[in-house]
């Protein structure tokens, strides 16, 4: 049985995703890792990302952490130095454990705009050198629910909602959720106390809270135990991801595409990219078949 919202979370910060460019020609909204928000512990990064071939991620490493892709739209092929290869498409999720080291690209299939999230969580320092691991579900296996009235639905992408877990193993202790809310509909989402939650709107308008948001804005959600939400009037349905983890607490030093708890790892990170080694084996020989 789901739990009970009896102490609604206020907004506590609101912020517009700004465009910026990132990888090779890419376009981004980022809102998490911006100078206005660089941590929301245990988050590092967010980002909206609109790409079309050319352009992409071409070949990169990583470092003491998780990306978090979900695709809303088209397609992103996806390869790593080890060997794994696939295509994510609208609705599917990867949830790659970089730990001690991987390096992979990430480009837009050939057609049209590829639209998707990519959400960055930061490891313990037990788990942040770790053998590297992918978690992937393709959309018609996350599991969905719908309110009974028919104005929420709810794709339970980690943690719980209406009943519903995802089997997606966290190590930093995550919950992402995708709403869908039609007009005047409501959701009252449980999110566990102490946790770090935020709410990300991807098309249209809502009440969160005690704040009108429209698309594209970060809110930043305050103490309390769960996120009351609507459409109120509007004509059209909003959609919005809500996303909370337990902080770590930890101290972190970041460089790009690693992310360790002190300046020292971080140099020992880059010392093993350079040479190839630790994790980065492959480095001074791995390409990508986009590479060439």
């Amino acid at each position: 049985m789901s739990k009970i919202v009896t102490d609604p979370s206020p907004v506590v910060r609101k912020f517009l995703a700004k465009l910026q460019y990132e990888g090779e020609g890419a376009t981004v909204r980022r809102s998490i890792g911006r100078f206005e928000m660089k941590y929301l512990d245990p988050f590092l990064l967010l980002d909206e990302f609109s790409v079309s071939a050319p352009a992409g991620f071409p070949d990169h490493p990583h470092r003491g952490f998780e990306t978090v892709t979900y695709m809303l739209d088209g397609a992103i092929e996806h390869e790593d130095c080890e060997g794994n290869k696939g295509t994510i498409k609208a609705g599917d999720l990867q949830w790659m454990t970089a730990g001690r080291g991987i390096i992979h690209s990430e480009m837009p299939s050939p057609q049209g705009t590829q639209i998707g999230l990519q959400l960055w969580i930061n490891l313990s320092s037990t788990h942040k050198l770790i053998e590297p691991m992918y978690q992937e579900m393709k959309s018609k296996d996350i599991s969905e629910a719908t309110d009974p009235q028919g104005k929420v639905k709810v794709r339970v992408i980690a943690g719980e909602s209406m009943g519903i877990k995802s089997p997606i193993y966290t190590r930093t202790p995550t919950m992402f959720l995708d709403f869908t809310i039609k007009p005047g509909g409501q959701i009252r989402q449980y999110i566990p106390s102490g946790w770090t939650a935020f709410v990300y709107v991807l098309e249209g308008e809502g009440i969160f809270g005690n704040s009108h948001s429209l698309a594209h804005h970060l809110l930043v959600l305050g103490n309390g135990d769960g996120l009351v939400a609507g459409n109120g009037h509007h004509s059209k349905a909003v959609r919005f991801v809500v996303v909370a983890g337990r902080p770590l607490g930890e101290a972190v030093a970041r460089w790009g595409p690693f992310v360790m708890n002190s300046e020292k790892e971080l140099d020992e990170a880059v010392e093993d990219y350079e040479n190839s080694k630790n994790g980065f084996e492959k480095a001074g020989r791995w390409k990508s078949e986009s590479a060439f």
